[in-house]
């Protein structure tokens, strides 16, 4: 659920984790030291065993939530559901933000009324010891690269609404699916080349499970294939 009232320049800051302990001090360190106010932070845990709930709550300013486990785009739809701003941004657990990447985005926003959402370019980190993921051209651990991915996003709510929420029946995927579905509606969008995300790679990473990845790109390639020739019929 979009709900359609919501508080003027307010950011919602939604961080989906899933035992997260090691990394989500960083996450939380970069939010909070963000120039942009104001802001609400909401760490949406999807059914952490770890030491998650202790260290999101220890955070003055933080709004916990906790479900059973259910996938990372069901823990974005249920940070969506408690979120209150007129722009929404999302950050992974093991990611984190550079300075200013809220205020850059959102100035842009405002001062571009026809551009839906706004995504940054990002900075790949390979945490030691994990193997470079399948896939993944090795040049681009040297060099800034165009982000496509919730970490590097902020969108308006009215944005998503249109758009709609992320489907958790994709187990990977879900992000892809949402950018495609906003290209499909025609949504303008702006990739600021400043970077402003910083991705760690690491064994845990979703990304790294590349069946269910391949599994899931086809099935949403043939979804926008399909949408456009139904477009066309109409």
């Amino acid at each position: 659920m979009i709900t359609a009232e919501y508080e003027r320049d307010l950011v919602s800051i939604i961080i989906p984790v899933y035992n997260g302990e090691d990394f989500l001090p960083n996450a939380l360190a970069s939010v909070f030291e963000q120039d942009y106010r104001p802001i609400e932070v909401i760490v949406m845990d999807d059914g952490s065993t770890d030491s998650t709930a202790r260290i999101a709550r220890k955070w003055p300013g933080v709004r916990y939530f906790h479900q059973v486990n259910q996938g990372h785009g069901a823990a974005k739809n249920a940070g969506i559901e408690q979120s209150r701003g007129e722009f929404l941004a999302f950050l992974d657990a093991d990611d984190w933000w550079a300075p200013g990447k809220l205020s850059l985005q959102a100035h842009y926003l405002r001062t571009n009324p026809q551009v839906g959402y706004v995504v940054s370019y990002m900075k790949m980190i390979l945490e030691s010891g994990t193997p470079i993921p399948a896939g993944l051209k090795p040049e681009l651990l040297h060099q800034p690269a165009p982000s496509f991915l919730p970490s590097a996003l902020m969108v308006r709510r009215t944005t998503l609404s249109t758009v709609g929420l992320f489907d958790p029946s994709y187990k990977v995927g879900n992000d892809s699916d949402w950018f495609f579905r906003a290209q499909d509606l025609g949504i303008q969008r702006m990739v600021l080349r400043d970077v402003l995300l910083y991705r760690r790679l690491h064994a845990k990473n979703d990304s790294n499970q590349a069946l269910a990845l391949w599994n899931d790109m086809f099935r949403l390639i043939r979804a926008s294939i399909h949408r456009k020739q139904q477009t066309e019929k109409t």
